[in-house]
């Protein structure tokens, strides 16, 4: 088949040439030669200069999605080999692998893919039409590289079921790659206990990213009482309660998200210091308040309240008003772990947030330490969207 070439407008491709995955639609000037949407195209800069291969989708504003920045590179089996290896060498080296992402989609050179592991179970995510024809290579791939270091999968799950799937005139899906297998995984993360349910849980069943952020919060929280909103599995508050904490309570909107961290507390023996109800957390908060409620840990781990950039000013609002009400129901001397899970949130931006929540209940802030997310989840710094989480822990002071 002939090659299709695309070419881009004199001055585009800016964030392409500073090592970036994406060309939006409205970096293109020409595209010769034909090709259906899911296509390998070969991309050029104005001038005629290769600058790669990606494959293209006109149903999305992310027109083009770089996989290799060799022009003459094929994209084929061997070469999906070599990323699949190379993303899971990665993960061997930086993180604990019994349960952990092994390729995060752009940040790994596999653009619109998700791949989970979660003991002996891989969830799948494929949020890119371009994908899509090399996925099922891809599970092999990785169920062979695993089998040579011992690791044998039981089974494999897709979870493309994600709003971002419609962007790319896919329609969303969930269910069996290969054999059905019993979806209720045990995990273990940190010395605690899960049951992932890798068919209903949020995004792919569980999230990962916190792992490191939840162990930092051990030391801090033994022996303390400890207010763990947004809850979700009960993680922080499992995390606190196998620490040592003295009592824990976990707030979620969701009853199934606090029927699942009930059982996990029980799971891990920590059924009487570890309680969670179903609360609305912004409306729980000024409740406690009033009611004299004081903690030496506040945990704040809200979704994401803004996935646009339009949205931020009001996502603004949303996190410091949280914070403002986290803030008020800790001791002199306790301690605030904050954080953002929106790419938009910038880490400037969310300091600035919560000094100003700070500043308005007039307490001060010592910064224990910044944090990111975990290391399986890789920043590749020429893709700003790769860095999303941020994570501050504070000692809060009154002023006196």
């Amino acid at each position: 088949m002939a090659q299709t070439i695309v070419t881009l407008k004199k001055g585009e491709g800016r964030t392409i040439k500073a090592g970036g995955a994406w060309i939006f639609d409205n970096e293109i000037d020409t595209i010769t030669g034909s090709f259906k949407n899911g296509d390998v195209v070969t991309v050029r800069d104005f001038d005629g200069y290769p600058m790669g291969k990606g494959f293209i989708n006109q149903n999305s504003k992310i027109r083009i999605r770089m996989m290799t920045r060799k022009p003459d590179v094929q994209i084929d089996e061997a070469f999906l080999r070599m990323r699949v290896k190379n993303a899971w060498e990665y993960r061997k080296t930086c993180v604990d692998i019994s349960s952990c992402r092994v390729i995060f989609g752009e940040a790994d050179f596999l653009p619109g893919l998700v791949v989970d592991k979660y003991e002996d179970v891989l969830v799948i995510q494929c949020l890119a039409l371009g994908m899509e024809q090399f996925k099922l290579t891809i599970v092999g791939l990785l169920k062979e590289l695993m089998a040579e270091d011992g690791i044998v999968i039981r089974g494999v799950f897709e979870r493309s079921d994600a709003n971002e799937r419609t962007k790319e005139g896919l329609p969303r899906h969930k269910g069996f790659i290969g054999e059905e297998f019993d979806t209720n995984v045990e995990i273990v993360e940190n010395g605690v206990r899960y049951l992932v349910d890798v068919v209903n849980g949020q995004k792919t069943g569980f999230f990962l990213d916190q792992k490191y952020n939840r162990l930092a919060m051990q030391r801090i929280c033994k022996g303390k009482r400890v207010l763990d909103c947004f809850t979700h599995m009960g993680t922080f508050a499992l995390n606190a309660g196998i620490a040592g904490a003295a009592e824990v309570t976990g707030l979620d909107i969701s009853e199934y998200a606090v029927q699942q961290a009930t059982e996990n507390a029980r799971r891990n023996g920590l059924e009487q210091t570890v309680k969670f109800r179903c609360a609305n957390v912004l409306d729980e908060l000024p409740v406690l308040y009033q009611a004299g409620e004081q903690y030496d840990v506040v945990i704040l781990d809200p979704p994401a309240f803004t996935k646009s950039r339009e949205a931020t000013r009001n996502a603004i609002k949303g996190y410091r008003e949280i914070n403002m009400k986290g803030l008020k129901l800790v001791k002199d001397g306790g301690y605030l772990a904050t954080c953002s899970c929106s790419h938009f949130m910038t880490q400037e931006l969310l300091a600035k947030t919560v000094k100003e929540a700070a500043k308005a209940v007039h307490k001060r802030l010592r910064q224990v330490e910044f944090r990111t997310q975990a290391a399986d989840h890789p920043i590749l710094w020429a893709a700003e969207e790769s860095f999303y989480l941020k994570f501050f822990i504070f000692q809060v002071c009154e002023e006196k």
